[in-house]
């Protein structure tokens, strides 16, 4: 069974039918239309699968498959939009989606490293930063600081700084989160976050359908 996480700037495969495969990363403006996976989540995922999870769930699945704690913070930041899931004893208490004020904050610091060719693995967490509500909107404030004197890397290190603890105030501001998405590979970011931050990577809501499938397979249902 081929699975896929259809987000808004990549996407991720896995097929479970192959023993001891890795999942797969491809850009999402590199799909074909031809292109059909068996098993789905994200926004573009019901245009290539009959079968579709919605991500809150996959997140929430990813989570208990991934995460030993019975109680944990699992929030998931992604180019589109950031998104959380909050258990307690084992018991989902809180989840939230936030398409609007997260608008664009991962493809917007994606777009920012290309565009001033800098590495955020070599900057440091700066002691100012910006308030961030929107990823878009938000680029204002490095515009506005360049032009005060304000070197460029600086400026972007506090806008990302800014973006991460929208983040974290966004889930609830909890001492400890675990984080899904492809932030997870960005050390500036990671570091930002005010509290202690475990990163799970990219395939979180991958694991997510491969539990989900799973679950199917016990009931031999397909809700």
């Amino acid at each position: 069974m081929i699975l896929g996480d259809f987000g808004t700037s990549y996407c991720k495969f896995l097929d479970t039918g192959v023993a001891g495969a890795a999942p797969e990363i491809v850009a999402t403006k590199a799909l074909g239309p031809e292109l059909r996976v068996d098993l789905a989540t994200g926004h573009n995922g019901k245009r290539f699968a009959g079968r579709f999870v919605n991500e809150l769930i996959a997140l929430a699945r990813g989570g208990e498959a991934l995460i030993a704690e019975d109680s944990f913070l699992l929030l998931d930041c992604g180019s589109r939009d950031i998104k959380f899931v909050q258990y307690e004893s084992g018991r989902l208490k809180d989840m939230g989606w936030n398409a609007e004020c997260g608008a664009s904050m991962g493809f917007t610091i994606e777009l920012l490293e290309r565009y001033y060719d800098l590495d955020f693995r070599a900057l440091a967490v700066p002691a100012q930063t910006f308030s961030v509500t929107c990823g878009v909107l938000g680029m204002s404030h490095i515009f506005d600081a360049v032009i005060s004197g304000i070197p460029v890397a600086e400026a972007v290190a506090r806008f990302v700084k800014g973006i991460a603890i929208n983040a974290y105030r966004f889930a609830r501001s909890p001492k400890k989160l675990y984080l899904s998405g492809g932030l997870c590979a960005n050390p500036l970011f990671v570091a930002s976050l005010p509290c202690e931050v475990v990163p799970l990577g990219r395939f979180v809501l991958l694991e997510g359908l491969r539990r989900a499938m799973g679950q199917e397979s016990e009931t031999g249902g397909k809700g």
